[in-house]
């Protein structure tokens, strides 16, 4: 799952873009964002970041900046936690 500052128009934009199979939600009101601590305030906008959160809702790790872009930290993760099962 994705959650953006974006609107769910811009959101369904990239979703059909990027063939994206997963869903993404809009944090217009950016409240995720603030209580992930990740809200820039001062622009409106989440700073990015990826967040892989297990099954009883704990984030297994944090991924920010240009790292979040890549996928392979938190495809990474998520492996991780599969195998712990």
């Amino acid at each position: 799952m994705a959650i953006s500052t974006d609107s769910t128009f811009v959101l369904a934009h990239w979703k059909k873009e990027l063939n994206a199979e997963y869903m993404m939600l809009s944090d217009h009101m950016r409240k995720v964002s603030e209580q992930y601590g990740v809200l820039i305030t001062q622009v409106g906008m989440s700073a990015r970041a990826t967040f892989v959160v297990d099954t009883e809702g704990k984030i297994a790790s944090i991924e920010e900046g240009s790292a979040a872009l890549d996928p392979t930290g938190a495809e990474t993760s998520c492996s991780r936690l599969q195998h712990k099962k």
